[in-house]
């Protein structure tokens, strides 16, 4: 197994771990940012309605899309992220630069956007259970897998499945960012520590992803409710990012844009902390398990 492939496995692994801890936190604010009633909404109230109308089980819709994404998402985001980094590192020899790694980053976070945007169109649709997007009304009944898909083509056909595409290419400046100041970071950190801990690679996952963001939530604001079904109302129909970013300006305001950012800046954060965490671990695991087979194999 070539170390691309295991970073890649690692990356699955931990983006799984991480997303069954969190996946009520992305519900409550995927659930609000899709909600475009003008009064601004909020959290508390996402929460206690998915509770009362819902009960515990509201906050897992979807979550096997979404694990079979996240999965998807982190192996192919790490294996061409590793990839990359690898071409350069194989032309120089020392730490690769600003420039570099934003590269690097960019090359996997586009490759990744495009594979993996059917899964996060039907997951998005099943955690959003069919909310009605002009009375705000929900479907009692949550709809399966292959239910959803095959809405999607009845409604959209395939093109409906790469629905929100632009904004998430537009959003690969968020792994960009990421991990450009995940590895400066990594970088300035091993000079004074020889081998990081668990603990320090959650810390820097957490800071690298609050900073990334912070700045790209209107994006995903913008991406999430491209992905949803067409609506009827023209406010409510977006012909590319900036006319998205105008109209949800024009109707709800600035604060529109920033709609559920409270729990996603928590769970995003907390999600990508334990994914760099979990994945180093099970990375190390993976060598060692390698080495171990292989020594074994030459006896």
């Amino acid at each position: 197994m070539g170390d691309n492939l295991v970073h890649a496995v690692a990356g699955a692994g931990g983006g799984i771990v991480s997303m069954a801890l969190t996946y009520p936190l992305i519900t409550v604010s995927t659930r609000t940012q899709v909600d475009k009633s003008a009064q601004k909404a909020s959290q508390v109230k996402t929460f206690q309605r998915i509770l009362a109308e819902e009960g515990v089980t509201g906050f897992y819709s979807g979550i096997k899309s979404a694990l079979f994404g996240i999965a998807v998402t982190q192996g192919v985001f790490y294996y061409f992220y590793e990839m990359a980094k690898a071409g350069f590192v194989d032309q120089i020899d020392r730490p690769l630069t600003v420039g570099q790694n934003m590269i690097s980053g960019a090359l996997a976070g586009t490759a990744t956007a495009v594979m993996t945007n059917p899964i996060w169109v039907v997951n998005l649709r099943q955690t959003v259970r069919r909310q009605s997007m002009e009375s705000g009304t929900l479907d009692p009944q949550a709809l399966s897998t292959r239910a959803t898909i095959e809405l999607i083509l009845k409604e959209d056909g395939v093109r409906g499945f790469w629905q929100g595409i632009v904004p998430a290419l537009l959003l690969v400046v968020n792994p960009i960012i990421q991990f450009t100041i995940f590895e400066r970071l990594k970088t300035a950190m091993e000079k004074r520590y020889k081998v990081l801990s668990g603990l320090q690679f959650f810390l820097l996952g957490a800071v690298s992803k609050l900073a990334a963001t912070s700045i790209t939530y209107p994006y995903i604001v913008i991406k999430s409710r491209s992905q949803l079904r067409k609506s009827k109302d023209a406010s409510q129909r977006y012909n590319g990012v900036v006319d998205g970013l105008l109209k949800i300006i024009k109707h709800e305001g600035v604060l529109g844009l920033y709609k559920g950012i409270e729990s996603k800046l928590v769970q995003s954060v907390l999600s990508s902390a334990l994914t760099f965490a979990f994945k180093e671990e099970l990375y190390l695991s993976a060598v060692w398990l390698m080495a171990l087979l292989k020594i074994r194999a030459a006896q």
